[in-house]
């Protein structure tokens, strides 16, 4: 056999492994913790403080990196701010940017708040926001999960998102709007998405929906 048809036939092998795997990847539904790390395609910097951080970084690439190496998931904060726990407890305070880099270690919107409040000083022009999500609500270790806050910003015309607790260090993108985004994401998650909003702030009060199809809340 030659060698060009060789080089070949191990090409065509390769690219056919990595769609099976790309098809059978999904998310286990069961958490809200990364299932892997993705590299960036950016080269990771190592900020001394938050402030140097503001200071150097210059977009949502930079960001990532960041959050792809640093980013730790707390479980047990997880739980303590379930569903359950606050209807018994009351809501916990979400992490300050500065805090935040300081002590990488958190849930969803915390991540979700470190990178839209910090993509706003560093790039306001990308236009960075909130997507808070709102899976049909499933028992984890005997507590309600349901919400879950990703970030949004916007690049030549098109938006992506990242800062996702579940895949810390990958961009998702470019999408036309939230409701392709939104049927990925329910496909990768293996859940129901039964509502979904753009949020200015992780610190207004969303309603719940009841809707059994995804939809986007605009009020």
């Amino acid at each position: 056999m030659k060698a060009a048809t060789m080089r070949s036939l191990i090409c065509a092998c390769a690219l056919w492994c990595c769609a099976c795997m790309a098809i059978g990847q999904r998310a286990d539904p069961a958490s809200d913790a990364p299932e892997a790390r993705t590299p960036p395609t950016t080269p990771l910097y190592e900020p001394a403080s938050y402030d140097d951080a503001l200071a150097r970084w210059r977009g949502a690439d930079d960001v990532n990196a960041w959050i792809g190496a640093r980013f730790q998931y707390d479980m047990v904060r997880a739980l303590r701010l379930s569903e359950t726990q606050r209807a018994r407890h009351g809501r916990l305070p979400i992490h300050a940017p500065d805090a935040f880099f300081a002590a990488p270690k958190g849930v969803c919107v915390d991540l979700s708040r470190f990178a839209v409040e910090t993509l706003r000083r560093i790039d306001p022009a990308s236009r960075p926001s909130y997507l808070m999500i709102e899976f049909a609500p499933a028992p984890i270790q005997g507590q309600v999960l349901r919400r879950h806050w990703v970030a949004r910003f916007e690049r030549d015309g098109q938006l992506f998102f990242f800062a996702d607790s579940k895949r810390p260090g990958h961009i998702a993108g470019p999408y036309a709007d939230n409701a392709a985004y939104i049927k990925d994401y329910a496909a990768y998650r293996g859940r129901d998405i039964v509502a979904f909003r753009d949020m200015d702030s992780t610190e207004r009060k969303t309603r719940t929906l009841a809707a059994r199809q995804p939809r986007e809340d605009r009020r």
